[in-house]
């Protein structure tokens, strides 16, 4: 008898351990079952687009032929086109004159970053250094390790010293260095 009260009792002890695991399992689907039966929250229509919207504003400068990277721009080159492009040219005039960086191809609008000024100082030459500081005037021989137009910097390396300075162009294709 002995051997059967302790076998109910082992009985009784996993009924109840089941029972107490069957209660936080159907807790737990019932989470599940209502987290999947909320409704989700209606997706916002985007606005509808009007006549406005449609309707391409501004203009942009594209180039008639292709022109190689290094061509001057001149504006038998240029045509305008509708549609302005996130900075790109819109002006005709503005990139008259200027210097293509890159290759520029039809139909195809012109960026700001794609032009710039003609180059003054070709890679390699041979640039006049020139310091100026009060009475100070400092004048040397560099070449240049760049290309670069009026007023860009450009870096040069001294011949004497072996040194590479960066100086700003000045009109004369010469660099002044230290301002």
């Amino acid at each position: 008898m002995r051997f059967g009260m302790a076998r109910a009792a082992t009985l009784f002890l996993l009924f109840v351990a089941l029972l107490s695991a069957g209660t936080v399992f159907a807790q737990t689907l019932g989470e599940i079952g209502r987290r999947a039966a909320a409704p989700a929250p209606a997706p916002v229509a985007p606005p509808e687009p009007t006549l406005a919207d449609l309707v391409p504003e501004g203009q942009s400068v594209t180039v008639v032929r292709a022109l190689r990277s290094q061509s001057v721009i001149e504006a038998d080159d240029l045509v305008l086109t509708v549609g302005a492009t996130p900075g790109g040219i819109d002006a005709i005039e503005a990139a008259v004159g200027m210097e293509a960086k890159v290759a520029l191809y039809p139909g195809r609008p012109i960026l700001a970053s794609q032009i710039g000024t003609p180059a003054l100082v070709e890679r390699n030459a041979l640039v006049r250094l020139g310091y100026l500081k009060g009475p100070l005037s400092i004048v040397t021989e560099g070449r240049a390790l760049d290309r670069a137009g009026l007023g860009e910097a450009v870096r040069v390396m001294n011949l004497q010293s072996r040194q590479t300075v960066t100086g700003t162009v000045a009109a004369d294709g010469s660099v002044e260095v230290g301002q």
